[in-house]
């Protein structure tokens, strides 16, 4: 059947149901540290790394996304099943340095690779099918990789209960691969769709892309990382923010059991919700600037240590966490065009690789320099939220959209 729902939306959805469970990475890293004799903060770089080699893999693999979806979904799905496959079994056979390093390997490197190479590769085919309706095609697959974290959690919250954490990555690897291998299968451009081949595709580069926009593409850069950094800084430390401010209450036990749902939820809603406004808008930015006044004011709030406003600021952060994702790739064709759409997109995600790296560490540095005082980590967001505020502001709209 050739219609956009069962070539595009429906793969682009198994593919980024089973590579967002990146995002589960809380629900078994303690227990992964016990199992193999290490601490959850050195076990904690393989989450890092995933997210880097996801990030640097799309920055680098947007010309195989472009020459070949097939190609570049099987990659993805063989390096992400490979990835949890490894890791279980490391757990399974090995202790201390041997295993974290394996770890770091199969969770961090390879399994990132599969994750950066299958962010990619259905957006520029949905947003060919929808053509106008590119924020929602976007929103419906990158949706999908902020509810996986929903969908997954309590699974392998039972795997784990039941039959351990090794059983748990090779069920999973088990059901994530017949979802990626069918979404390779179903995934499909148009049929009147010919990719254009001439000398300046072919040797495209940063260069190129820099002189043809160079100012707009360091400001959407930039404003995307800050998104990603302050976003990490607190939806990495939710348990930990709950803990603090509602320790003593006797709901704690509720609102932590909650809580990520709740926020989980918030960040697909935010996906597919910001990406939708942006079709009706007549500049895809002013998302950014809703995004970005919205945590402004819920950060301020929280530094001032207001608990009831502690829930709702990890909501509306997960929320504009989710839209940041789902409404660049539209934003980015309106400025550059089609064309080479998944290279460029793939750039700009190197800022997810080093958000990955600089978000969740400098929350770690903050909290230690300050004896755990959450409201400087919530003060640092303020600040960081109103200058990525500034920087959109100066992002002009394109005269006209580029072929």
């Amino acid at each position: 059947m050739e219609n956009k729902w069962v070539r595009a939306a429906i793969p682009a959805l198994l593919i980024h149901c089973s590579i967002g469970t990146v995002y589960c990475w809380s629900t078994f890293k303690e227990v992964i540290a016990n199992q193999i004799g290490s601490s959850t903060f050195v076990t904690g770089w393989a989450f890092s790394l995933a997210i880097f080699f996801l990030g640097m893999s799309a920055a680098f693999g947007g010309k195989l996304v472009e020459k070949d979806i097939h190609r570049s979904s099987l990659l993805s799905c063989i390096c992400f099943t490979v990835g949890m496959v490894g890791t279980g079994l490391t757990i399974q056979f090995l202790k201390g340095a041997p295993a974290v390093i394996l770890i770091y390997l199969f969770y961090g490197c390879i399994m990132g690779i599969g994750l950066g190479i299958g962010y990619l590769t259905p957006v520029k085919t949905l947003m060919l099918w929808f053509s106008e309706q590119k924020g929602l095609a976007t929103g419906i697959s990158i949706m999908g990789f902020g509810l996986a974290k929903a969908i997954a959690t309590p699974v392998m919250e039972y795997l784990q209960n039941n039959f351990g954490i090794s059983m748990m990555f090779y069920v999973l690897a088990t059901i994530y691969f017949i979802m990626m291998f069918a979404g390779h299968l179903l995934l499909r451009k148009p049929q009147g769709w010919v990719e254009i081949k001439d000398d300046k595709q072919s040797n495209f580069n940063i260069k190129a892309l820099l002189k043809e926009n160079k100012h707009a593409f360091v400001k959407i850069w930039l404003i995307f990382y800050i998104n990603i950094h302050c976003g990490l800084m607190l939806i990495t430390y939710e348990k930990q923010i709950i803990n603090t401010f509602f320790g003593q209450l006797a709901i704690i036990g509720m609102l932590i059991s909650l809580v990520p749902s709740i926020t989980a939820i918030c960040n697909a809603l935010g996906r597919i919700g910001y990406s939708t406004i942006s079709d009706r808008m007549k500049d895809r930015i002013t998302v950014y600037h809703i995004i970005f006044i919205s945590c402004i004011a819920v950060s301020l709030l929280a530094s001032f240590k207001l608990i009831f406003i502690i829930i709702p600021m990890l909501m509306v952060v997960n929320l504009g966490y989710g839209g940041g994702f789902s409404t660049l790739p539209a934003l980015l064709s309106s400025h550059f065009g089609m064309k080479n759409i998944s290279k460029i997109h793939g750039l700009a995600l190197s800022a997810w690789a080093i958000a990955g790296i600089t978000g969740n560490n400098l929350s770690e540095a903050i909290l230690q320099a300050s004896g755990n005082e959450y409201r400087f980590v919530f003060m640092t967001a303020f600040v960081l939220y109103g200058v990525a505020f500034i920087i959109s502001r100066t992002i002009k709209a394109p005269k006209e959209i580029p072929a």
